[in-house]
């Protein structure tokens, strides 16, 4: 288990915004009544960066930002599985099949992972395996047919889109000990995972021992029940950075960025001390407040290119941090007098002028940048 190094006092950044970049509400939607608990913009495919998806009760919506602040509807998928019991998605992530066929991937309640054609708008494939609700899916950007999925079930698993292959379990004797609520991918290092949860901590898996088998994924041609799924049972870093439950992590570089219910985002290196293997650190570099931020699920958000990062609270407010300074910097605090409701997720644009948030009474604000910063 890592531990906090000593001597490094955190920098934490003061709520007083810069005012480096005005936002202002251009549009505001009501999806229905139920929940809407993630939204993202298709990072995937540079055709598409101002497509944007949502995910609420048992509907997928492809939405696509227009000028002027306008939001035009795309399409629109209704799971109707009558013998599961009624769906409830949590998450989604766009992601492509290897000829470039733009995918949406979305679960939720029932712990099966659909895949959207956003093409022919029908199932392209149906993944069964984890064991209950399914909290975040994940897309890895080198490999936009490879996904990561974060489940109730205590379990992450990987799967090949192209395929329908579930590629690796990380679960077992060193996996996580309640509900895994969020998973990334690092960005540059194509073997190595976040994971975070409702057990407090934080474990960095690495895929490289097994990479084979992810390669082989792709080139499988008999059914994807007899592949040979692998499990990862020890991560090669756990630390417990936060003192409650966490529910969304993101690398920013070698860095990680993680949020508990405790207001505040961290960000933090882990450290691995090269003569014992064993023996870990972590250095708390950064804090960026988040106040009224208290309750579990919700998630934020970043630009492209990780300038910003964008989150919600139970207020319905909006936090725009910037991340590429020291101490962190305030860019924006955004609000309007009828966003009262909880925001579960924002999404930012490809170069973070435009700030999408989904909340708890279905509604969804676009905000635009009023000015260059």
């Amino acid at each position: 288990m890592a531990k906090t190094a000593l001597g490094c006092e955190p920098v934490v950044g003061s709520l007083t915004p810069s005012k480096k970049r005005e936002y202002r509400v251009t549009n505001r939607l009501q999806e229905g009544k139920r929940p809407i608990y993630a939204v993202a913009f298709n990072f995937v495919d540079a055709r598409y960066y101002n497509v944007f998806a949502t995910v609420g009760g048992n509907r997928v919506t492809v939405y696509q930002c227009l000028e002027g602040g306008l939001i035009a509807v795309l399409q629109s998928y209704i799971d109707d599985d009558v013998i599961q019991k009624e769906e409830s998605f949590y998450t989604l992530s766009w992601a492509c099949n290897i000829d470039g066929a733009p995918f949406l991937v979305a679960g939720g309640i029932n712990g099966i992972i659909r895949v959207i054609d956003a093409g022919t708008e029908k199932i392209h494939k149906s993944f069964v395996g984890h064991g209950d609700s399914i909290n975040e899916i994940r897309t890895q950007a080198l490999k936009p047919s490879l996904v990561i999925s974060a489940s109730k079930d205590e379990s992450v698993r990987l799967w090949n889109v192209h395929t329908g292959i579930c590629i690796l379990i990380f679960s077992g004797a060193g996996g996580h000990r309640n509900e895994v609520l969020s998973v990334d991918f690092h960005p540059s290092d194509i073997y190595r995972i976040a994971s975070c949860g409702m057990d407090n901590t934080v474990k960095i898996w690495s895929m490289k021992e097994f990479w084979t088998y992810v390669e082989k994924s792709f080139t499988w041609t008999d059914l994807p029940s007899k592949f040979p799924t692998k499990y990862v049972q020890f991560p090669v870093f756990i630390a417990s950075v936060h003192s409650n439950y966490v529910d969304c992590n993101r690398w920013l570089g070698d860095f990680i960025l993680s949020k508990s219910v405790d207001n505040e985002i961290v960000l933090w290196e882990p450290k691995t001390k090269e003569q014992s293997p064993g023996e870990c650190a972590v250095d708390i570099l950064q804090k960026y407040p988040v106040p009224e931020c208290d309750i579990w699920f919700i998630k934020f958000s970043c630009d492209f290119h990780y300038n910003a990062a964008a989150i919600g609270n139970r207020e319905g407010k909006v936090y725009v941090w910037e991340l590429q300074s020291s101490p962190p910097v305030l860019i924006a605090r955004l609000s309007h007098i009828q966003s009262k409701s909880p925001i579960r997720q924002t999404a930012m644009s490809f170069d973070g002028s435009t700030i999408l948030s989904c909340c708890e009474d279905g509604t969804i604000w676009r905000w635009d940048a009023t000015a260059v910063p």
